[in-house]
C-alpha cells in the first residue's frame, strides 16, 4: 500500500484503472468462492461429500487464488513509486506461503482426512490453485 500511495500525486493512468479492475475481481471473486462453499457445507447431504460447484469446479483453492490474486492490484498500483518492487516481491511470498506453508497443504490433508478417496479423485481432475476446465483421470 504504501508503494502504491508514493503515486497519489501521479496522474492516473491505465495500470491504476487496471489495478483497480483486478481487486475488485480478486475481491468479488473470493467472496463468490467464500458464498459457494458456505451454501455447500451448509447443506446436511454434503457433509463428507466434495463441493465441486461454481468456482470449486475449476479450483480446489478458488478462494486463495483471488486472495493471490488480489495482491496483483498492488503490483500495477505501485508503478512508477521508488518502491515499485515491494508489492510483486509480497505477491510471490504469497503465493509461496499459500502454495506451500498455510494454504493448500494443510488444507488439503484435513480434505484427504474428511473426504477421503471422493477429495483424492478431485485431486485428480481438478487444479489445485489457477481456475482451469476440469481433466477427467489427468492430475494437476
Amino acid at each position: 500500500m504504501l508503494a502504491a500511495a508514493e503515486n497519489a500525486r501521479a496522474p492516473l493512468a491505465w495500470f491504476d484503472f487496471a489495478g483497480v479492475m483486478i481487486w475488485i475481481v480478486a475481491v468479488a471473486g473470493e467472496a463468490i468462492a467464500d458464498r459457494q462453499l458456505a451454501r455447500f457445507r451448509a447443506d446436511p447431504a454434503n457433509r463428507v461429500a466434495v463441493c465441486r460447484v461454481g468456482l470449486w469446479r475449476y479450483s480446489r483453492h478458488p478462494n486463495y487464488f483471488f486472495e493471490w490474486l488480489h495482491w496483483w492490484a498492488y503490483v500495477l498500483l505501485a508503478i512508477g513509486s521508488p518502491y515499485w518492487w515491494a508489492p510483486p516481491t509480497g505477491a510471490l511470498v504469497m503465493l509461496w506461503f499459500l502454495m506451500k506453508v498455510t494454504g493448500i497443504p494443510p488444507t488439503e490433508a484435513q480434505a484427504l482426512r474428511s473426504r477421503g478417496e471422493a477429495y483424492r479423485d478431485y485431486q485428480r481432475t481438478t487444479s489445485a490453485f489457477f481456475p482451469w476446465p476440469p481433466a477427467e483421470g489427468r492430475a494437476r
